[in-house]
């Protein structure tokens, strides 16, 4: 019916042709717009993909100069082997059981080594809590080198078992600890921490007896933010990520009746400070 009554509409009516096909034209024009919007997006999409892309394969963009990279201890098997397997010398290992296929024992074969984990297993010679460390041993019993290899995140108290360690390890012994930085969650529930240098650093602070030898982050990482967050930096390039940190600190003095509650912050922090505040407008009213 509405067929029929356009036909009629368009032999009588030459007003109404000239309507229609103005109206046949503006709806082409439209179309004609749309398509070139359409390929001006793609364009810029296009551009945004190439400049993404450039980006990604300039890694070291996405470095942060301010951050220190392990240097001597990137490797730090070895070095420690170098360190400890020697006759005489005692080894213990927090975290021993073999996970990923590495036996750590293997590093030290002139040595006593000694391996502590939660679990027994392959390569476990003790096992216990870490938070308890020292209790497993008898007193007065200590190593020259203690060490632990992605372990320290799954601690739910670090601050506490790094205080264990200082009751074991010998003044002018060595405390090495491999953990994450920035990596996937996994062990779940008992992923508790990520670790930045800073962090090593306070926990196994002058205050406890240590002086840092060498503190960095190894394998680098490039990341950006999910396309399905919220927000302006979705897609966006993150930078400053790596996925692990490296520390190495000497035992230095002996440290009696240690508690973390009456140390002073800047025994832990020493000559750093938080950044000061910048000039910055704020949304707040």
């Amino acid at each position: 019916m509405k067929k029929i009554l356009k036909s009629i509409l368009l032999s009588i009516s030459p007003l109404y042709r000239m309507g229609n096909n103005t109206l046949h034209q503006l709806s082409e024009q439209n179309i004609a717009v749309r398509n070139i919007l359409n390929k001006q997006n793609s364009m810029m999409k296009n551009m945004q993909n190439i400049l993404s892309y450039q980006f990604c394969n300039n890694d070291e963009a996405y470095l942060h100069h301010d951050v220190p990279m392990a240097d001597k201890i990137k490797n730090w098997s070895a070095y420690l082997s170098e360190i400890g397997n020697k006759k005489g010398m005692k080894i213990l290992e927090v975290g021993s059981r073999v996970v990923t296929g590495n036996c750590f024992r293997n590093l030290f074969t002139e040595a006593e080594y000694t391996g502590f984990d939660f679990y027994a297993g392959e390569n476990v010679d003790i096992v216990g809590d870490a938070h308890k460390l020292s209790s497993y041993f008898k007193e007065g019993q200590q190593f020259d080198v203690i060490f632990s290899s992605a372990v320290f995140e799954h601690f739910a108290m670090p601050w506490v078992v790094a205080k264990e360690m200082s009751k074991l390890i010998k003044v002018g012994g060595y405390v090495f600890v491999a953990t994450h930085f920035s990596f996937s969650s996994h062990e779940r529930p008992w992923h508790f921490f990520q670790f930045s240098d800073m962090a090593l650093k306070a926990l196994f602070s002058p205050a406890l007896g240590f002086e840092c030898v060498e503190a960095g982050m190894v394998c680098p990482m490039v990341g950006r933010y999910s396309s399905i967050m919220c927000g302006e930096h979705k897609n966006k390039p993150i930078t400053g990520l790596y996925m692990g940190v490296h520390f190495l600190a000497q035992k230095v003095k002996a440290v009696e009746s240690f508690e973390w509650e009456s140390v002073n912050l800047a025994d832990i922090v020493k000559e750093t400070k938080y950044p000061e505040p910048k000039n910055e407008k704020t949304h707040c009213a």
